[in-house]
């Protein structure tokens, strides 16, 4: 791939406080932008969830599934599916239906605590590498339907697949990545009770591991690993998993470094890459103007950083960096939303990021 003089970018704003952290993440981008001399990113807004019910007939119109097939990235604001009227209620998710329509097979949440901010385990720097396809999450796991279904009125099956093709697609993102930090990958699992599935997922990352002798490669099980991250989340680098069990690490992690509203993610293919924060739509705060932006503003970092290697464009790769500098300099610099203990509004905090920006980008070290 070549550079670009303008790049498109999907915009799905999505449910609860998805329409307020999405446009603090643009803010931050253009920002970012313009520091680093791209011409301005040409975003392109896109009908999902609720509103999309209203207007199209569905919560992921096919208009949108369209426009995304001729797009490399987006932005993905988080859904509110469970409030949905049925029967939208009842089908895949948006998430689900977009990860899955797309082949999006990795989820990378990068875990890290904000210097100078609230943290149950200060010094955690990790990331968990998920399985986006399969696993034990059923939703994913069929070519129709959602791999649950009901026998009788009073029995619920669900699917729980791993395969070695995905596990080595995943097991492979996720020792490159030990590559570029720490050297060190840990496989979680639960062999000793799901010994054919999870044990398959563990036996190919092992399989895989040995091609990285440089890496330094141990195994948990899941109910362990939750334990080791309360106790000792720091001694961690980057930790691979199947879908359910990374969703749910992820989630612990979050909370441990200062809150879910500061964890990021994205997932992606080997040709596309969507922004989403890990955390959901936080129905009960939603227009108030006081939800954390922090994991929307890095996923769209994390986007960008994506998009630069894809298309060896440096400045994609610096402007990335300098949003990721400009939220800790700020958070640092004692604004802050109310779950790290501050007071920032929503809009407040992303203003404070884009200025940080703008100021940064005239210092000699990113200056153009």
């Amino acid at each position: 791939m070549t550079t670009q003089d303008t790049y498109r970018i999907g915009l799905l704003a999505g449910d609860g406080i998805g329409p307020e952290i999405v446009p603090a993440a643009v803010q931050c981008v253009d920002a970012a932008a313009r520091a680093v001399g791209l011409a301005p990113i040409d975003w392109v807004e896109l009908p999902l969830g609720r509103s999309a019910i209203d207007t199209h007939g569905a919560a992921v119109p096919d208009e949108t599934l369209a426009a995304l097939d001729g797009l490399e990235a987006w932005m993905l604001g988080p859904h509110d599916s469970v409030s949905y009227p049925e029967p939208h209620k009842s089908k895949l998710n948006p998430s689900g239906t977009i990860r899955k329509h797309a082949g999006l097979f990795a989820n990378i949440r990068p875990v890290k605590s904000f210097a100078g901010s609230p943290s149950l385990v200060p010094g955690t720097d990790l990331v968990i590498v998920r399985e986006n396809t399969e696993g034990f999450y059923a939703d994913r796991n069929t070519y129709m339907g959602t791999g649950e279904f009901m026998p009788t009125p009073d029995v619920a099956i669900a699917h729980g697949i791993i395969t070695r093709a995905a596990t080595e697609k995943i097991a492979k993102a996720a020792f490159e990545l030990a590559m570029q930090r720490r050297k060190h990958v840990t496989i979680v699992h639960k062999a000793n009770v799901l010994s054919v599935t999870t044990g398959l997922f563990r036996d190919v990352c092992r399989e895989i591991g040995a091609q990285y002798p440089e890496v330094q490669l141990d195994d948990f099980h899941i109910d362990a690993m939750t334990v080791h991250l309360v106790r000792r989340a720091p001694d961690f680098d980057v930790i691979v998993t199947e879908n359910m069990f990374g969703d749910i690490l992820s989630d612990l992690s979050g909370e441990l470094a200062g809150s879910l509203g500061i964890a990021p993610s994205v997932n992606s293919s080997l040709t596309q890459a969507m922004a989403q924060a890990a955390h959901g739509s936080a129905p009960d705060i939603a227009g108030r103007d006081i939800a954390n932006p922090i994991a929307m503003i890095l996923s769209a970092a994390m986007m960008l950083e994506w998009l630069g290697a894809r298309h060896d464009d440096e400045r994609l790769v610096r402007a990335a960096r300098i949003i990721d500098q400009a939220v800790n300099d700020t958070v640092e610099g004692g604004v802050a939303t109310g779950d790290l203990g501050g007071t920032a509004s929503t809009s407040g905090f992303a203003a404070a990021v884009a200025s940080t920006i703008e100021t940064a980008s005239l210092a000699p070290d990113t200056a153009r």
